[in-house]
């Protein structure tokens, strides 16, 4: 089927989703069922009022930096798609010739191009759709981990590094630093905080994800234990973590479009913030708190090189998958082997990626609810590869 390409990149950015953008651009360029290739301007909402970029005239070089260009060069938006796009949609592709769309993101980026790809079925308009896996959280089904994650796992671990040095040397002033990742209500990234670890004592000391429910008391125990045994405490957490009646530590009642909990800025509070008032009242002791937000999506100069590989080699599987008629999927990544590493990529079903959710697995979380396995180290250290090591006066 010959006709048009139109490309998107939806949701919040990673260091790498521009490596996948250049992936699908140049592997486009090469095939011979597509003529033109056009970039949504802002995602499905850009495209709604008719923004869309010619890249077949932007320069090959430009298309090459993108490989190492953080943010999302198209533009991006978090518009939940309505039944009535979906026919200014249609008319759209028609007009453009549109046989082939790619977007970039993730659940909800899933569930657009499927429920766009499913619209013009039934219309009776030809129309192959592949979506390409993006999201910091590694939330995302049907994928051993998604591209994103890495990069933002590597900037968890040097950050939890590098705080936890200074952390150490500023005992005598904090006891405590509190530290909060992104991820909703998934721990993987919180989780990655364990690979700064390289001797006894290091930073973390207590990881607190979202799939473990918290206890007050619990949490001010661990805490005064770490302080007691190292003299500081390092203390990891998720932004969706939440106590055990279900409320978020983070107190957040404010809600986005897709009715997911706002955290951090848009919540109007914070987990580390909380536990810091917290644990501060019950010890007495000063600390402090470290929020990141946009940072870790976008530290292109601390993506993994595991990363910008496989987000560009996702980008060209995708129109190698559309060049062979397959519709309706999502390039999965399948681990092989982590030593030494090895993947495969796959296909994931859009109705499948786009209804579902992955949180950490049982056999990833330390029973204690405050820590990870061994098990983890395993399946993230390939992903982020070494961190560097300093030196201590002992």
């Amino acid at each position: 089927m010959r006709g048009n390409a139109l490309i998107g990149q939806s949701g919040g950015p990673t260091s790498v989703i521009n490596s996948s953008l250049c992936g699908v651009i140049q592997k486009a360029a090469q095939s011979k069922n597509i003529e033109m290739i056009f970039g949504m301007r802002f995602a499905i909402e850009g495209f709604l009022n008719n923004e869309i970029i010619d890249l077949n005239v932007i320069d090959p070089e430009v298309i090459k930096g993108l490989r190492h260009t953080p943010g999302s060069a198209l533009g991006s938006c978090r518009h939940k798609l309505q039944e009535e796009d979906l026919p200014k949609i249609l008319e759209l592709f028609q007009k453009y010739n549109i046989r082939y769309i790619f977007l970039i993101g993730g659940n909800d980026t899933m569930d657009t191009i499927h429920r766009v790809e499913d619209y013009c079925r039934i219309h009776d308009y030809d129309l192959i759709g592949v979506g390409v896996p993006k999201t910091v959280d590694n939330d995302l089904y049907g994928t051993d981990h998604t591209p994103g994650f890495a990069s933002a796992a590597r900037y968890v671990a040097l950050s939890t590094q590098q705080g936890g040095v200074l952390a150490s040397d500023m005992q005598r002033v904090d006891k405590f630093v509190i530290q909060q990742t992104v991820g909703r209500d998934a721990g993987w990234l919180a989780a990655s905080s364990a690979l700064a670890r390289k001797g006894k004592g290091d930073a973390p000391h207590l990881i607190y994800i979202p799939e473990r429910p918290m206890n007050k008391d619990k949490v001010v125990n661990d805490v005064k234990a770490v302080i007691e045994k190292y003299g500081w405490a390092s203390v990891i957490c998720g932004e969706g973590i939440t106590w055990e009646d279900g409320t978020p530590v983070s107190a957040s009642e404010t809600k986005d479009k897709f009715s997911n909990v706002e955290f951090g800025a848009m919540g109007g509070s914070s987990a580390a913030l909380n536990l810091h008032q917290l644990i501060s009242k019950a010890t007495g002791y000063r600390g402090e708190f470290q929020i990141t937000e946009s940072l870790p999506m976008s530290a292109i100069d601390r993506a993994s090189k595991v990363d910008l590989q496989e987000a560009y080699d996702c980008g060209v599987k995708a129109v190698e998958l559309a060049d062979e008629g397959v519709t309706g999927v999502m390039v999965s990544i399948v681990r092989e082997s982590s030593d030494p590493y090895k993947v495969v990529l796959k296909t994931a079903a859009l109705s499948e990626v786009a209804i579902k959710a992955k949180p950490m697995p049982d056999e990833f979380i330390a029973k204690s609810g405050n820590d990870i396995t061994d098990a983890f180290i395993v399946y993230v250290k390939p992903l982020v590869g070494e961190l560097p090591k300093y030196s201590i006066l002992r």
